[in-house]
């Protein structure tokens, strides 16, 4: 079976993961301290705070800079419904922004058209752009459109370790960055997530929100300063994060290098989309768009025949059945996110794949689609 995902687990991450087993300090101790500062170099800010997973990441962060009741959030159409739901958790407002339908983030314009078009009853108060599979949104831009309307910047950075904007790594522009640590994602500690910030206040808070809402250290004698829930990361987690983060920029560049193949080979296939090739971007998923006379569960099965898996890229947020009862949403209120929904289709990529397997994928693909199979 060729993989749509498939972690990178060598023998250095058992031995680390082994090591602290046996020490008998499992919690919030040195190893995540060694994995926060190794994650804050590599993304080039000044501090790094490891939570349980990458929706810890944006909750925490909405958290700590005081969005909620009364508050409204710009989130792109087309994403997992992760991005979404945070903002419903903390009681504002999500305010659906549609997406490029080349590179699947949200654009410069369609914010500063949903920021003018606002009328709802809560506050702009803050927007979370999305680096979608890896695709580095134009941060320059938000961020100014951000700072004449007062709104506080949250990258949902999830997909995109190793992705730039303008040499600058994503997540390094706004507020905070979040990252996922999920096993399909550039590197993984099997879940987690990561908090980047480069402002110290916003940092402590966000390390009294991950633990319970508690001042001071993890264990002893410690001041509850804001009611909040469990979101540490485990020491064995960051121990794997340590090894995988200092083998990631050789995956990093298997991963370009795969992408470069399948637009290659696959730009001159009738009616199929290609992502555009953004400088910066660093593949974590490789989502093509299927002819509108394909369904997609068909190509799914297809490939699946041939050993090949593939599936859905993102949500639609639109359309999922609590949003569109909730806000009353019709599909063609995001005509593009909608799209990409029912036609997106994410083909295999990670390390382990060799030049042969997308070959193999491009082959049988192109074959359905065009009907000589």
């Amino acid at each position: 079976m060729i993989r749509l995902a498939a972690p990178q687990i060598g023998d250095e991450e058992c031995e680390a993961v082994s090591n602290v087993l046996k020490s008998g300090f499992l919690v919030q101790g040195e190893s995540v301290r060694r994995f926060e500062a190794r994650i804050a170099r590599y993304v080039g800010t000044r501090f790094a705070a490891a939570v349980s997973n990458g929706t810890a990441a944006l909750y925490v962060s909405l958290m700590a800079l005081g969005i909620g009741p009364g508050d409204a959030v710009f989130v792109p159409a087309f994403t997992f419904p992760a991005t979404f739901s945070v903002v419903e958790l903390r009681g504002a407002r999500p305010v659906l922004v549609d997406v490029d339908p080349e590179t699947y983030c949200m654009t410069p314009s369609g914010l500063r058209g949903a920021v003018d078009q606002w009328k709802g009853s809560e506050r702009a108060r803050a927007v979370v752009p999305v680096h979608e599979f890896g695709a580095p949104c134009d941060m320059t831009e938000i961020m100014g459109i951000a700072r004449k309307h007062g709104l506080r910047v949250i990258e949902d950075a999830a997909c995109a370790l190793g992705s730039y904007h303008e040499g600058y790594h994503v997540g390094t522009f706004g507020a905070t960055g979040c990252f996922s640590w999920h096993p399909r994602k550039g590197i993984t500690t099997g879940e987690g997530g990561s908090v980047v910030t480069s402002d110290p206040d916003l940092h402590n808070r966000v390390l009294s929100l991950r633990n319970h809402g508690l001042s001071g250290p993890v264990s002893g004698t410690a001041d509850l300063v804001a009611p909040s829930l469990n979101f540490r990361m485990t020491e064995f987690q960051a121990a794997l994060g340590r090894e995988q983060l200092r083998r990631f920029p050789r995956w990093l560049a298997t991963r370009k290098r795969l992408a470069g193949s399948y637009l290659s080979r696959l730009r001159n296939v009738p009616g199929l989309r290609l992502p555009k090739a953004l400088d910066g971007h660093s593949w974590q998923s490789f989502m093509v768009v299927l002819p509108r006379s394909s369904r997609r569960d068909a190509v799914e099965e297809a490939l699946r025949r041939r050993s090949i898996e593939s599936g859905l890229g993102a949500h639609a947020i639109h359309m999922l059945s609590y949003c569109r009862k909730k806000y009353q949403y019709e599909r063609d209120d995001f005509p593009v996110a909608a799209e990409l929904y029912q036609w997106g289709l994410a083909l295999p990529i990670h390390a382990r794949l060799t030049g042969g397997d997308i070959e193999t994928v491009c082959d049988h693909l192109e074959k359905r689609l065009t009907k000589r199979e």
